[in-house]
C-alpha cells in the first residue's frame, strides 16, 4: 500500500506540474499577458505599463515567472483578481458553498436513482422495464445539458409556473429554497444518472452470467443473497469509480448549469473570469479544479479495497 500511495502521489504531483505549465504557457502563447489587464480602448503610459509589469512579475524572464507563480500556488497564494482586486482564494471560498450544495444534492440524486435502475434493468433483462430504462439512459446521455435546462425552464417555470429558475433562494424557508434546487439538480444529475444506469447494468449482467453465481444458485442460495451479497458486491466497482470522479466534476462547478440558472457558484465565477480576461482568477480556479479531481481519483482507488477486500495494492 505504501508503494502504491507513493506512486500515486508522484503521479498527482507530475499531473499538477503539467497542468500548471499548460495554463501558464497558454497565457503567454499569443501575446504579452499584460494586455489581458488593459481594457480595450484605453491608453496606458509607458511608465504605468512598466509599473504594472513589475507588480505582476511580468518583467522577469519567463522561466522565473513560472517558478514564482508555481511557488505561490503551492503556498496557497493564488494571487489577486485583476477585476475585483481581492484574493482569488477569498472569491472562490465565497462561492464554494453554493457549488458544494448543488453538487452534493445532484450527486446523491444521480447515484440513488441510476444504480438501482441499472440493477433493476439487469434483473429484468429483455422486459419492458429494461427497454424503458435503457431508453431513459439513452436520452440522458444524448441530450445536451443546456438544451434540457432551457426546455425545463420553459415548461416548469414559464408555462406551468411551478418552479423558480434564478439563484438558490438563500434566506428563504426550507421548502421555498428547495424549489430552487429542483431544476438545476435534475439537469445536472440526469446525465450522470444515465451513465450510472448503463455501467451498473453492464457490470451486473457480466457478473450474473459468471460461473460462481450459477454455482451459488445451484447450491440453493436465496435469490436476494445472490443479488445483493454476491453479484452487486462484485459489480459495484465500476459505478464506484465514476461516482467519485463525478462528485469531483460537480464540485469543480457545473459551468453550464450554473450559468443557465444563475447559480452563484464557482463555475459561474470561472465563466465571468474568462469573459473579463481575469488571468489570475482563471489560473487559480483551474489549479483548484485539478487538485480536487486528482484527490478524488485517489479516493476512488482506495475505496476499491473497501468494496472488494481481495484487491490489494503492492
Amino acid at each position: 500500500m505504501r508503494n502504491f500511495l507513493a506512486r500515486r502521489l508522484m503521479f498527482s504531483a507530475l499531473s499538477m506540474i503539467v497542468a500548471s505549465m499548460a495554463v501558464f504557457g497558454l497565457a503567454h502563447a499569443k501575446e504579452d499577458p499584460i494586455n489581458l489587464f488593459i481594457q480595450p480602448g484605453y491608453f496606458m503610459a509607458p511608465e504605468t505599463l512598466a509599473a504594472l509589469k513589475a507588480k505582476w512579475g511580468l518583467d522577469k524572464p519567463l522561466v522565473l515567472q513560472y517558478l514564482t507563480w508555481a511557488g505561490n500556488m503551492l503556498r496557497g497564494d493564488l494571487g489577486d483578481s485583476v477585476q475585483q482586486s481581492r484574493p482569488v482564494t477569498t472569491i472562490v471560498g465565497e462561492k464554494w458553498g453554493a457549488t458544494a450544495q448543488l453538487a452534493i444534492v445532484a450527486w446523491i440524486f444521480g447515484t440513488i436513482t441510476g444504480i438501482p435502475l441499472g440493477i433493476l434493468s439487469a434483473l429484468k433483462r429483455g422486459s419492458p422495464t429494461d427497454y424503458f430504462a435503457r431508453g431513459f439512459a439513452l436520452f440522458g446521455q444524448s441530450l445536451p445539458a443546456f438544451w434540457v435546462g432551457l426546455v425545463g425552464i420553459w415548461i416548469f417555470a414559464v408555462y406551468l409556473g411551478w418552479l423558480p429558475v434564478f439563484g438558490r433562494g438563500a434566506g428563504l424557508p426550507f421548502f421555498e429554497q428547495a424549489k430552487h434546487y429542483v431544476l438545476p439538480v435534475l439537469v445536472l444529475g440526469w446525465g450522470p444518472m444515465a451513465g450510472y444506469m448503463r455501467i451498473t447494468r453492464s457490470a451486473m449482467l457480466e457478473v450474473l452470467d459468471s460461473e460462481y453465481i450459477k454455482l451459488a444458485r445451484a447450491k440453493g442460495v436465496s435469490e436476494r443473497s445472490v443479488i445483493w451479497k454476491h453479484a452487486l458486491r462484485n459489480a459495484i466497482i465500476q459505478p464506484l469509480t465514476i461516482a467519485t470522479l463525478l462528485l469531483a466534476g460537480f464540485m469543480d462547478g457545473a459551468v453550464l448549469v450554473e450559468v443557465i440558472f444563475a447559480w452563484p457558484g464557482v463555475g459561474r465565477v470561472a465563466v465571468e473570469a474568462v469573459n473579463s480576461n481575469d488571468f489570475m482568477l482563471i489560473t487559480g480556479t483551474v489549479f483548484i479544479f485539478t487538485a480536487l479531481y486528482l484527490f478524488m481519483s485517489l479516493v476512488a482507488d482506495l475505496l476499491y479495497t473497501v468494496v472488494d477486500p481481495r484487491i490489494r495494492y503492492a
